[in-house]
C-alpha cells in the first residue's frame, strides 16, 4: 500500500508514525509545506519508507503532482481551508480520501464521480468528528426507536497538569479553540430545537456537570450544530417520525470546573467578537491576537499527560423496552513515544481509515459516513492493538 500523508504536524506525525509501524504499508510520501523540519524529523526518528516532498496546498498544480505519484490513498491532516482543493484532486487522479475535518459541498459534488472511479471519500475521520460517530452509529443499529443523541469530547490535561487560569492546555490549535469558544449551537431539548447564540455558550442555563468515572466532574457546554449530523444518523427530515420521537440531542464540549466560568467573562468583555478592532490603523483579529498571547503560555510540559474522553449516551427501545447505550472511550499521552492522547486518536484513526479502505475492510465507494460505513468491531480491534480501549453499556430505564 502507498500513502500520501498531507500534513507532517502534531497529528500528522502520530499518522506517520503508526504508517510506519504499518506491515500492510510499504511506502508513504510525506508532503508538507515545512520541508527541511520535516525531512530532519524524519532522519531523527530513523523511519524508513517515508519519500519526503514539499506541499503548498494552496497550488492545484503542486497538489497534482503529488497525486500523480499514484498513491493508493491520501490522508489530509490540512486546515479547513485546503479540503476542496485536496479531495478534488484525489477524485480527479483515482486516489482515496481520508481526512478528519467535516464534510463539505464539494465532497457531496464529487460523491457520484468517484463511486464510478471506485473510489472512496472518508471525511470526519479524526476524534471528534470521527470517533465519536463510529460509536453513535454502533449504539444507533442496537435500538428500534432513537428518543435521544447526546455526545461529550474532551481534550483536557491530567488534574495535576491543569495548573493555569484556564485549566486547560494545547494539544490542538489553540486558535480554532477559541474559534469554537465563539459560534452559535443548535440542539434539541424535550422535543424542541433550541437554537444558542455565539455569546451564550457559556452562560449558566447552557452549562451542565458530567461525572467521568475515574476522571472526576467536568462541565459540559454546547459544541456547535447538532442537528448538522441528523442526515448521518438516518434522520432526513425534521417532518420525519423519527425526528419527532427524539426529545434531547446535543453535542458538547468537556472542560474542568472554572473553565466556563473564565470564557463568560472574556466573551462578556467582547474578546472573541467576530469583528477586528482597529489598533494604530492596523485590523487586528481578536481571536487571532489572544491566541498568539496566550498559547506559548499554556503548553504540556515532557511529563505531563493530557487526556481525550469522548462519551456517547444514546436513549431508545429494545423490544419495546426503554434502554440507554452508553460508549466510552479515555485514552491518555504516551509518554514514551511523546505522542499526546489528541495526536493518537485523531492520527491513528486516519490511519486506519486509510488501511481500510485499501484493504477493503471499507468496501462501499462514493461519499461515506463515520456513522454507517465504518465495520465497528473491527474499529475497536485496531485500536486495542494500539492500546486504547472502548467500554461500553446497555442498560434497561427503570421509570
Amino acid at each position: 500500500m502507498k500513502i500520501l500523508l498531507l500534513g507532517i504536524g502534531l497529528q500528522g506525525k502520530a499518522a506517520l508514525y503508526d504508517l510506519v509501524h504499518s506491515d500492510y504499508v510499504s511506502e508513504i510520501i510525506a508532503a508538507d509545506f515545512e520541508i527541511d523540519s520535516m525531512k530532519q524529523y524524519v532522519k531523527s526518528k530513523q523511519y524508513d519508507k517515508i519519500q519526503c516532498e514539499f506541499l503548498d496546498a494552496n497550488n492545484k498544480q503542486n497538489v497534482d503532482d503529488l497525486m500523480s505519484l499514484k498513491p493508493d490513498v491520501v490522508i489530509d491532516l490540512l486546515p479547513v481551508s485546503c479540503i476542496d482543493n485536496v479531495v478534488e484532486s484525489a477524485v480527479k487522479h483515482g486516489v482515496h480520501f481520508v481526512n478528519t475535518n467535516t464534510t463539505t459541498q464539494k465532497m457531496k459534488d464529487l460523491s457520484e464521480e468517484a463511486r464510478k472511479k471506485n473510489i472512496s471519500i472518508l471525511p470526519e475521520f479524526g476524534l471528534d468528528p470521527g470517533i465519536d460517530l463510529v460509536l453513535i452509529g454502533e449504539a444507533i443499529r442496537k435500538m428500534e426507536n432513537i428518543k435521544e443523541i447526546n455526545w461529550y469530547g474532551a481534550g483536557i490535561p491530567e488534574f495535576d497538569a491543569a495548573d493555569n487560569p484556564l485549566k486547560y492546555k494545547v494539544t490542538w490549535t489553540f486558535e480554532g479553540v477559541l474559534r469554537t469558544y465563539f459560534r452559535s449551537a443548535r440542539m434539541i431539548k424535550n422535543g424542541e430545537i433550541v437554537e444558542i447564540k455565539e455569546n451564550e455558550l457559556f452562560n449558566q442555563e447552557n452549562v451542565h456537570e458530567v461525572d467521568i468515572e475515574k476522571i472526576g466532574t467536568l462541565q459540559a457546554f454546547p459544541n456547535g450544530d447538532a442537528l448538522n449530523f441528523l442526515d448521518s444518523f438516518g434522520i432526513s427530515s425534521t417532518q420525519s417520525a423519527e425526528f419527532k420521537m427524539i426529545q434531547n440531542l446535543g453535542r458538547y464540549t468537556l472542560r474542568w470546573p472554572g473553565h466556563c466560568e473564565f470564557w463568560k467573562k472574556l466573551v462578556d468583555l467582547h474578546l472573541l467578537d467576530n469583528e477586528p478592532i482597529k489598533l494604530n490603523g492596523v485590523e487586528v483579529d481578536r481571536i487571532k491576537f489572544l491566541s498568539r498571547v496566550i498559547e506559548p503560555h499554556i503548553q504540556l510540559k515532557p511529563n505531563e499527560r493530557d487526556i481525550i474522553i469522548l462519551r456517547i449516551e444514546v436513549v431508545g427501545t429494545v423490544n419495546e423496552k426503554n434502554k440507554r447505550a452508553v460508549y466510552q472511550v479515555i485514552d491518555k499521552r504516551d509518554l514514551e513515544t511523546g505522542f499526546t492522547a489528541m495526536n493518537r486518536t485523531v492520527g491513528f484513526t486516519a490511519s486506519i481509515g486509510a488501511q481500510f479502505i485499501v484493504k477493503n475492510k471499507i468496501s462501499k465507494r462514493g461519499l461515506l459516513s463515520p456513522v454507517n460505513d465504518v465495520p465497528f468491531d473491527l474499529f475497536e480491534k485496531e485500536f486495542n492493538l494500539r492500546g486504547v480501549n472502548f467500554h461500553s453499556e446497555l442498560n434497561e430505564i427503570v421509570d
